[in-house]
Parts: C-alpha cells; structure tokens; sequence
C-alpha cells in the first residue's frame, strides 16, 4: 500500500507541474496540446481518484478481515478457557472416584464391604473414564477446529493475493 500512496504523491506533484505549465504557456499554436496535456491531466486525476477509491477500500476489508480474526480469536480463547476448566474439574473427579474404588476394593478384600457396591463404583468409575475421553475428543475437535479456520483464513489470503495482482 505504501506504493500505491507513493504513486498518488507522484502523480499528484506530477499534475501539479503539468498545470502551472500549461498556465504559463499561452498561444494559438499550442492549443491542441494545450487541449492535450489537459485530457492527459484530466486522465491522469481520474487514476488518481480510482487509485485513493481502491486504496480506501483494501483498508476497510483489511479492518473488517482483522475485526473478524480478533473476534473470533477471542470465541476460541473462552472456548478453550472454558474447556480447560471443565477438564480439570474432570480430572479431579475421576482421581477421586479411583481412590474411593481402591478403598472399596481394599475393604471387599478384607471382607467389610458389598460386592454390589464395588460394582457400582467400578462402574461409576467406567462412565467417569468415558466423559473424560469425551472431554479429550471435545478438546481435540476444538484445535482442529481452529486450525481449519486458520487455514482457510490462509487459502482466502492467497486467493485475495491472485485477485489484487
């Protein structure tokens, strides 16, 4: 962008010049480039509004495409805030659920405890490990995820790159 705005300026000083020429000179003669050298500005002026329209309008979707990567920077940030906390409280509920197993198990061995309730807790114990893989998987999907989005927004930079050149 710097490049184009360093085109504007030239093109700018460059119709100035041609403008205070054309003041300066005065003839019968010189009309038809008189006439000339006014279209000439006159094409050359229109570029440069083109040029400024186009530029207004690649900082605008460039504004728009860094407020949606910021947004959506931020959704995935409480998602996995969110995700890492639940996980945690997960872990720390299956880590209790395997003491309490092993301390029934301990008092079934010394003939204190119900077998029915060793078996309850085995299999509280099974549906803890599942949620906790459910969890994972859940994390997982959230990374990939995001790594998908990143790609695209990478495709749609390339494709964006081919359309300007």
């Amino acid at each position: 962008m710097t490049e184009i705005e360093e085109f504007q300026r030239r093109i700018a000083a460059a119709l100035d010049r041609i403008g205070q020429g054309l003041e300066g000179r005065a003839g019968g003669a010189e009309a038809d480039e008189v006439a000339a050298l006014r279209q000439q500005l006159e094409d050359e002026r229109l570029a440069s509004a083109q040029l400024e329209q186009r530029l207004r309008k690649l900082k605008a979707r460039q504004e728009a495409a860094q407020a949606e990567a910021d947004a959506s920077r931020e959704a995935t940030a409480k998602q996995l805030a969110k995700m890492d906390t639940d996980l945690q409280a997960l872990r720390q509920a299956n880590r209790q659920l395997r003491d309490n197993n092993a301390a029934l198990r301990e008092a079934n061995a010394q003939g204190i405890a119900d077998p029915h309730l060793i078996n309850k807790a085995m299999m509280a114990e099974l549906e803890a490990l599942r949620a906790s893989r459910a969890t994972d998987r859940a994390e997982a999907e959230v990374i990939l995820s995001e790594l998908g989005r990143v790609l695209d927004e990478a495709d749609g930079g390339e494709e964006t790159r081919t359309e300007e050149a």
